[in-house]
């Protein structure tokens, strides 16, 4: 089964493909382009590149990753979540520095597809996720503000950090533009009520042409994508990045982001997906995928993609159940950029923001985020909101980096506190006359217990283990220990050596199987004796009364 996993879902499900099911993808190719088209424009704008980038990434991407991909549905192209850290890195490294940061994720991306790392994902905590989607939905709503009130700022506005957007919103309020506002609104207006009329058309087409009129037919004075950018009909070009290790030494850490961004993004998105199909995707394959379509999304002047959820999920609705649809919806876009781009300088900048609005709105999860901050432990609101907070503030790197970090040091406190080195009671039958149903326990033996794993969070608690000046053995009992590290391990070697001291022996009752071999590795089995590991408290016990 392993091996199966690294083949493409495409090859598995031509078996038995039929023209019925063609039918349906065809359909659902069709409409999902729609979806695409003003997504994929508005995000590549929001990334700080010309809108045909973003259809050369649906494309080139799209279509790559449906055809080597491990799920049955994913649809790739431009997502919101790259958009900060693509702004970013153009702002910096120019498309250069993108291209080549956009090829090393991809390298990367393959590498975890090829050793099997699809699993990994599951180590990332959801309140990660959801805090750093939160805040890319804020950061996304802050950075379309301007366009949406049709702000005009000073020359040299620096407007790359989402801090810096906020302040310059604020100091140019003034310029507010009435009829970019008016646009705006209504376009946002007719995104919300549209899928009331409708299901199969999107709202944000129905907005861009909507937008397009208004300012085409009432002479409103709005910006429009052709004024800010120039627009290319034509279909995209191979082209190889300047490579140098200097420039690849800037970017690999922005590159190392997408591919962890990217890997998480598209799980993710196949996880959901395979709920709504009653289906199981291949995690390596779609990493491998997913590097393999980044690579040629950069060579072809693209930006980074990943599994859009959103557009997985359209796709889903209007029946499409193979990869031949991701294909489709690829193909349908080639047909729109050649044709159909000239009209794309038409859109109005505010139509472009109310869309983005609706994305951020889409993905900012606030049902998510209130419901884990009413119920979630507080160790884990920690996590969430300062993942949240570090996101806006500072950028999705730091926010994934402090994130996690902080949440191992939680958990390793969480279970540090679970584990425990506890020792036996000892009764006096004349005593205690209930005790009398205990172990029979000489009185030169000790007994402790240990419970929960043991490791450098908690392996001082077996340097404490203490006895008396006539005890003469000393049992430990482990059968609550799943796994011990090297530190605990060193732990158990300094608490030998004051057993030898202190003429002491030890004997060990129950160890588990992953303590064992590491006691093994170190050579504490045979140090202690072979002898004086029994698989039983009983047994420990004879053992002890013998000695």
């Amino acid at each position: 089964m392993e091996n199966e996993k690294l083949k493409p879902m495409l090859f598995t499900v031509l078996k038995g493909y039929t023209g019925k099911q063609f039918s349906q993808d065809l359909i659902s190719g069709i409409i999902v382009a729609i979806i695409a088209l003003p997504l994929s424009i508005a995000l590549a704008l929001a990334s700080g590149v010309g809108p045909e980038e973003g259809l050369y990434t649906a494309i080139v991407a799209g279509f790559i990753i449906s055809f080597l991909g491990g799920s049955r549905v994913q649809i790739a192209g431009p997502t919101a979540a790259f958009a900060t850290i693509v702004a970013g890195i153009v702002a910096n490294k120019g498309m250069e520095g993108l291209a080549l940061a956009t090829i090393f994720a991809g390298i990367i991306l393959v590498l975890m597809g090829v050793f099997k790392l699809g699993s990994l994902i599951k180590f990332i905590p959801y309140t990660i996720t959801t805090g750093f989607t939160a805040g890319i939905a804020v950061t996304i709503f802050v950075g379309q503000i301007k366009d949406f009130l049709g702000l005009t700022y000073p020359a040299g506005t620096a407007t790359v950090e989402t801090v810096d957007k906020m302040s310059a919103i604020g100091r140019n309020i003034s310029t507010i533009n009435y009829s970019a506002l008016i646009v705006g609104v209504i376009c946002l207006a007719i995104q919300i009520v549209w899928p009331k009329v409708s299901k199969k058309i999107p709202g944000s087409l129905i907005a861009v042409i909507v937008g397009i009129l208004m300012v085409k037919f009432l002479n409103m004075n709005v910006n429009t994508i052709g004024d800010l950018y120039e627009i290319k009909g034509q279909l995209p070009a191979l082209r190889f990045p300047v490579f140098s290790f200097k420039t690849l030494r800037e970017v690999a850490g922005d590159g190392f982001t997408i591919a962890i961004l990217a890997a998480i993004e598209s799980l993710l998105s196949c996880v959901v997906a395979d709920s709504m199909i009653d289906s199981k995707h291949r995690s390596n394959m779609e990493l491998v995928a997913q590097g393999v379509g980044n690579i040629g999304s950069a060579l072809f002047g693209g930006i980074p993609a990943t599994g859009a959820i959103a557009r997985t999920a359209a796709n889903i609705k209007n029946g499409g159940r193979t990869p031949i649809a991701g294909m489709i919806h690829s193909v349908c876009l080639v047909l729109v950029l050649v044709v159909l781009m000239p009209f794309a300088a038409l859109i109005p900048m505010p139509t472009i923001a109310a869309i983005l609005f609706m994305v951020a709105y889409n993905m900012c999860q606030y049902k998510t985020f209130t419901h884990l901050c009413k119920t979630a432990p507080k160790s884990d609101i920690l996590v969430l909101v300062m993942t949240f907070v570090l996101t806006i503030v500072f950028d999705l790197v730091v926010a994934i980096e402090i994130g996690m970090v902080t949440a191992c040091v939680l958990f390793m406190k969480r279970m540090s506190e679970e584990s425990r080195v506890k020792g036996w009671k000892y009764y006096d039958p004349e005593d205690d006359p209930d005790g009398s149903d205990l172990k029979d326990i000489p009185k030169h033996v000790r007994v402790y217990e240990i419970s929960g794993p043991m490791f450098f969070g908690d392996a001082e608690q077996i340097a404490e283990i203490g006895f008396k000046d006539f005890t003469r053995v000393l049992v430990i009992r482990m059968r609550g220990v799943p796994a011990i590290d090297a530190t605990a391990m060193h732990s158990f070697e300094q608490l030998y050596e004051k057993c030898k001291r202190h003429n002491v022996t030890m004997v060990f009752s129950h160890v588990n199987e992953q303590p064992l071999n590491t006691m093994e590795k170190d050579g504490f089995v045979d140090l202690v004796g072979r002898e004086n590991f029994r698989p039983h408290i009983d047994d420990a016990l004879k053992r002890a009364a013998e000695i």
